[in-house]
């Protein structure tokens, strides 16, 4: 697999116009029937599965109460383009987008075009939120994002199908290939010749550095580099663990899983032909509502452990709010942004669209609990996922984590084995890294 392409460069303004032209949406009312006083913002919202659906339904409740406008920006559902998209934008100074969503992973790549938003609400309302990704989103002592919701890697099962051929829920990922190639072929052989055994995002994006950090982590086997800027990739327990995920293509996992992202993922699930996948909690709702073919037959668990003497580890997610330092009306953009991750806000949001609050609170909250049964029995999954390594890598993270999931998605493509491609890492993170200097 041949490297990531670098990010369109800034004297691309027709690539800009063109973007929006396809991506650009505004839902907001008749600019007729607006006040002539009304303001028009802007932000970005993630379209995974109901995700700009329950953005839009939120930004309007903010529109009526306010008066003002504000037009939704759907951007692309891979978080490399977005982030792309988001460094062209910010490098060329551009207004056209006041509200960004940006990944947890960000803050640190985009915090000088940022403003400071620790106005924007109280102490004691930011100390509602996970102190963990409070943290994250501060830089330089300046608070550039207020987390919106958070998410952590999910393991979707079919309980229907462990009944039915008398197996139990794997705990760790060598269960998981055994039970998944039992059950793939048991209902291969009743007629379903589409089943597959685990599908999860293998596509060479940031979702596959997501999934083998936890494939990784779930070995005891790091997260790439450590927090002290330490690159400890190249590992046997590292090797042990993708040399296991590799060993699933074409066996209990489709070939096409190496151009599956979340929805893909889903697709596969959802339609009744995979036993297991890896998703966020996103998923859920979509999985239960009226029409799903697997409706009421789902289960969530933790992911499992490498091993009797691994862990069940989920790699954190989630989402932001931040402000654009180009942003030509910023009290609107940060009063929007007060807005939509507040208490209130990610509550409708947890029960309609399955989204984690970053509010602890709302993890006990009965109609939260209604809605994700699992959020209560997953609340330690939640809180205690592991990072990528993006604050110990700083700017380069981005860079860090191409080449990594470039070396894994090589792995699962057998273009070369595992202790191979990881000591070819090793050497080409020495030289990002400037010797070991991030």
């Amino acid at each position: 697999m041949g490297k990531i392409a670098a990010p369109p460069t800034l004297s691309t303004s027709p690539i800009l116009g063109l973007f929006f032209g396809l991506f650009l949406a505004a839902f907001a009312s008749d600019a007729v029937a607006q006040k002539e006083t009304s303001t028009t913002i802007s932000v970005s919202c993630g379209s995974v599965g109901i995700e700009f659906q329950v953005c839009e339904s939120g930004v309007r409740a903010w529109e009526a109460k306010t008066g003002h406008r504000v037009q939704l920006v759907s951007t692309p559902n891979d978080s490399n383009e977005r982030l792309a998209l988001y460094q062209q934008l910010l490098a060329a100074k551009s207004g056209d987008i006041d509200v960004f969503q940006i990944d947890v992973v960000w803050p640190g790549i985009l915090s000088n075009h940022l403003i400071d938003l620790r106005d924007v609400v109280d102490q004691k309302v930011l100390d509602q939120h996970f102190k963990a990704i409070v943290t994250n989103d501060v830089v330089d002592d300046r608070l550039v994002a207020i987390p919106w919701f958070t998410d952590a890697g999910l393991f979707y099962y079919r309980k229907d199908l462990l009944e039915k051929h008398g197996r139990k829920l794997p705990e760790t990922w060598q269960e998981m290939t055994e039970t998944a190639r039992f059950i793939q072929k048991a209902e291969r052989d009743a007629g379903n010749d589409r089943m597959w055994g685990y599908v999860f995002q293998g596509r060479a994006y940031e979702g596959l550095t997501v999934n083998a950090v936890e494939w990784l982590d779930s070995f005891n086997a790091g997260t790439i580099v450590d927090l002290d800027g330490k690159i400890t990739v190249n590992n046997p327990r590292a090797a042990d663990a993708l040399t296991l995920a590799a060993s699933w293509i074409n066996d209990i996992t489709p070939q096409g899983v190496l151009n599956y992202s979340e929805e893909e993922c889903r697709g596969v699930f959802q339609s009744g032909n995979a036993v297991f996948m890896r998703n966020w909690p996103y998923a859920w709702p979509l999985m239960n509502a009226k029409d799903s073919p697997v409706k009421d037959k789902v289960g969530v668990a933790p992911l499992p452990k490498g091993g009797e003497d691994g862990k069940p580890t989920s790699t954190l997610g989630g989402w932001q709010l931040a402000v654009s330092k180009y942003s030509k009306n910023p009290e609107f953009a940060k009063d929007l942004v007060r807005y939509l991750t507040s208490i209130e806000e990610q509550k409708r949001r947890a029960v309609v669209g399955g989204f984690n609050p970053t509010i602890d609170a709302l993890y006990k909250d009965e109609d939260v609990l209604k809605a994700n049964p699992f959020f209560g029995e997953l609340y330690e999954t939640f809180v205690n996922a592991v990072a990528r390594p993006a604050r110990a890598t700083g700017v380069r993270y981005n860079q860090v984590s191409a080449e990594f999931w470039n070396a894994v998605h090589a792995t699962l493509a057998g273009d070369g084995d595992a202790k191979t491609n990881l000591a070819s890492l090793e050497k080409t993170l020495e030289r990002v890294s400037r010797g070991g200097r991030w």
